[in-house]
């Protein structure tokens, strides 16, 4: 099926070039710059290997903390970087053009933030934010369970008020960071049937009560923990309440807004370093005594790519300036998440036809970036559901 393995290992490795970027400040530029130094030199070598042993790279976490890469786009007053987020997006798509465990779960992280830092009250940001953006804690999200997943209003997991506390019990599936957070934010069932019925809350990783079942097997981000969260009685204090009661289901679509921006962005990332591999193979491969690339197929097949990947990062950036102008952004939200996910999915499998049988193989990188990109079509809402959004906008709600 391949050409032989000699020939494989002969082939250099290849430094991604950066992308040529408009960056809004020099800061900005400065920070793209450190985030391209780590991810090269932190997280791309361990990358494949750390994959396939399915090992989470919490250090990396702690790392990026420390170099205040977890709180870009909240405020500096507790810790946060004072990003605009089209800078963060911007950072989410290096890092994932790196390792997409590592993008993605920074995006994650900074989804989990989100309700306290815009909806929580002064005193409950002041006690916990600063630990989240730059204390090297790490967070997971709570909405999905294993019977209300695109229908999320439909939450079992209930919290029950008990004097000045509030006692959870339930179970949420598909969370990134299962068994490894150290908080989650969760949406509980205070109230009755429906959306209205549902509250956020602040919860500890290691409360007594909480625990994670063992990680699903997935086809891709194996280093990625993906696991349900049990709650039985866990006990949460109403200061740990996020908003006010009822309020939750609002905050979550609020959050989701902005968490389908990083997915975007994370699907950018990862269809750029297929690209680059496709065309880092492609001018080095030869065949019938000259590169592959001279082939008109292929090249019109990486320009292709090259294209889709620049409108992808096109409609994510212009979906991120509207959010930072304080203009509503969701129909673009969705529209990003949509194209620039199909994007991934399609670049990362003409990838691994370029490479041929090496695309096949775990020598080189192009298969894991196609398992990788299928999951992103459906974390943050699936590609369908995104299209709902975006008809309701142009058409209005569905008539029942």
């Amino acid at each position: 099926m391949c050409p032989n393995r000699e020939e494989s290992d002969a082939m250099p490795d290849r430094a991604p070039q950066p992308v040529d970027r408009l960056l809004p400040t020099d800061e900005a530029r400065d920070l793209l710059t450190l985030v391209r130094d780590i991810a090269q030199r932190e997280v791309a070598p361990r990358a494949a290997e750390e994959e396939e042993a399915g090992r989470f790279p919490r250090e990396l976490f702690t790392l990026l903390s420390e170099s205040g890469l977890l709180g870009l786009p909240y405020d500096s007053e507790y810790g946060g970087g004072d990003q605009p987020y089209e800078v963060y997006l911007q950072v989410l798509e290096e890092l994932a053009r790196a390792r997409l465990t590592v993008a993605l779960g920074v995006s994650v992280h900074t989804l989990a933030t989100y309700p306290l830092a815009a909806y929580g009250a002064k005193e409950q940001q002041a006690e916990h934010l600063p630990a989240m953006l730059g204390g090297g804690l790490l967070g997971g999200y709570c909405l999905s369970e294993p019977s209300s997943g695109s229908d999320a209003a439909s939450l079992r997991t209930r919290a029950v008020r008990d004097g000045d506390d509030w006692v959870i019990d339930g179970t949420k599936a598909w969370i990134t960071h299962g068994g490894v957070a150290d908080f989650y934010t969760v949406m509980a069932r205070t109230g009755g049937e429906g959306a209205r019925g549902i509250s956020a809350f602040l919860v500890p990783g290691d409360a007594e009560g909480l625990s994670a079942a063992a990680p699903e097997k997935k086809m891709g981000m194996k280093g990625s923990p993906t696991a349900q969260v049990h709650f039985d009685g866990v006990r949460v204090p109403d200061a740990r309440r996020i908003g006010e009661e009822g309020q939750g289901f609002a905050i979550a679509l609020s959050a989701l807004d902005g968490g389908r921006l990083g997915i975007a962005a994370c699907a950018i990332g990862v269809a750029q370093a297929a690209l680059d591999e496709a065309v880092g193979y492609a001018t080095e491969r030869r065949q019938f005594g000259r590169p592959v690339a001279d082939f008109q197929g292929l090249r019109f097949m990486l320009a292709d790519m090259a294209t889709q990947i620049e409108a992808g990062r096109a409609l994510y950036l212009a979906a991120a300036r509207l959010r930072d102008a304080g203009r509503p952004f969701g129909r673009q939200a969705a529209m990003a998440k949509l194209h620039c996910t199909d994007t991934a999915m399609r670049v990362t499998t003409d990838a691994v036809q370029i490479l041929g049988g090496y695309g096949y193989t775990a020598d080189f990188p192009a298969e894991r970036y196609m398992r990788e990109a299928k999951v992103l079509q459906i974390v943050e809402g699936t590609n369908q559901i995104q299209r709902m959004v975006i008809a309701r906008h142009l058409a209005g709600p569905e008539t029942r």
